[in-house]
């Protein structure tokens, strides 16, 4: 049977993605909103809240929201990103009341007691500092902050200690209602359910929520810039970026090939050159991220700090070759892959719970498997060549250093190297 698609009365939507053959299912409650809604003062307040909720909600204290869940085999988890905050339950067949009844108070009906709230600003401010101290976490945080100056998406997930601190309950509490509006949340559930069952459910647990005042997110543009942050480090960290495509651009498939034959995998560009044949670096891949109004793509590298430059020239040497010769073997290789990670996630029930949550939220509806592998193979050389030159039209970088002082001079020598 294939996933189908509900709404609720206040708007919140239901997929149901059933399975007879397996004795477990996936549940996850989306909310198609994060970090991207705040403004500096409120910089982590989605993070926090994320946090707060688990501390009670409903009748359960922290201590029954997870033991409940564990002693009929369940467990429960939790993301906050830019543009969507996840709660995941994955449990045995026959609790899928009990996984929709405390998703639905974790979202719509939690605590946020003051005093927990105090207590969970200092493990906030732990989480942040540790970020800081892990090089390849704070290397990320300088390259989105150039990429993005001045806007939402270029500010920590985690926010800062100050703007964190800043949280009150009655402010959470508002900001709750906000974030998890019933007409933002995807309830997506994949593996032993019933489709009645799981409607009738999350009709019961979310129903009620009554719709909030709409809050637009602030677009972005790619701004570009270098950073570079010297620490007393063994190697340097090394992140080059530019623009992209956004999630719902024409060319945003072909934009995931290009970036799989660049530095995808063992036979891309990046790893062969860089690695295997120069030595320049243990570590380097290639990414593509899209959001829903901008995208990037991205060259994660460790390297000693005397190779840092010469890394960074290669990288970008790469890139503009790509961008106008990319062959038939390495788009051919770069399909096959997509479908091969298509089709594997399938396997996981949580990952096509999540899935499905994902396509509702951008496009709006459903994509089946079959789509998605006739939309993957319709991309050619022709497609991954124009994607590549698309991104280079604007001639902007965002660069990002961190380890040795020597290895600064890598961030300016992507962007000469890229764009002359």
């Amino acid at each position: 049977m294939s996933a189908r698609l509900h709404t609720l009365g206040n708007g919140v939507r239901v997929v149901c993605d059933p399975s007879a053959e397996h004795e477990t299912f996936a549940l996850s409650a989306v909310a198609g909103a994060g970090s991207r809604l705040e403004d500096a003062a409120r910089g982590g307040w989605s993070h926090l809240l994320e946090h707060m909720v688990f501390k009670g909600a409903g009748a359960r204290d922290a201590r029954a929201l997870v033991e409940d869940l564990e002693s009929v085999g369940g467990n429960i988890n939790a993301a906050t990103g830019y543009e969507r905050t996840s709660f995941q339950v994955r449990a045995l067949k026959g609790h899928l009341p009990l996984a929709v009844e405390i998703l639905g108070d974790l979202m719509l009906r939690p605590t946020l007691d003051p005093v927990e709230l105090e207590r969970e600003k200092g493990v906030i401010a732990q989480e942040i500092a540790e970020a800081a101290d892990t090089p390849d976490d704070r290397v990320f945080d300088l390259a989105q902050g150039r990429a993005f100056a001045d806007s939402a998406l270029g500010r920590p997930i985690l926010g800062t200690e100050a703007s964190v601190g800043g949280a009150t309950a009655n402010a959470l509490a508002a900001w709750r209602a906000l974030l998890y509006a019933p007409d933002r949340i995807v309830v997506s559930a994949a593996g032993a359910v019933d489709e009645d069952e799981l409607l009738a459910e999350v009709e019961r647990a979310f129903g009620e929520a009554a719709p909030a005042a709409s809050a637009a997110v602030q677009p972005a543009a790619f701004t570009g810039g270098a950073e570079v942050e010297q620490r007393l480090l063994e190697q340097a960290h090394l992140v080059f970026e530019w623009p992209g495509v956004s999630a719902m651009d024409p060319d945003a498939f072909a934009a995931r090939i290009f970036a799989e034959a660049l530095g995808g995998g063992m036979s891309s560009r990046l790893f062969q050159e860089a690695r295997e044949k120069r030595g320049l670096a243990y570590n380097i891949d290639a990414f593509a991220e899209s959001y829903a109004d901008v995208g990037l793509f991205g060259v994660y590298a460790g390297a000693a700090a005397a190779d840092a430059a010469a890394l960074a020239r290669l990288a970008a040497e790469q890139v503009r070759d790509l961008a106008e010769r990319p062959t038939e073997a390495e788009v051919a290789r770069g399909r096959v892959q997509m479908t091969s990670a298509l089709f594997m996630a399938r396997e996981s029930l949580l990952a096509r719970a999540e899935q499905g949550a994902a396509q509702v939220l951008v496009h709006g509806r459903l994509i089946g498997a079959a789509e998605l592998r006739e939309r993957i193979d319709a991309v050619d050389v022709d497609a991954v060549r124009r994607v590549g030159r698309r991104s280079l039209e604007s001639a902007r970088a965002a660069t990002a250093t961190l380890g040795p002082k020597r290895a600064g001079a890598a961030a300016e020598a992507f962007g000469r190297a890229l764009f002359g």
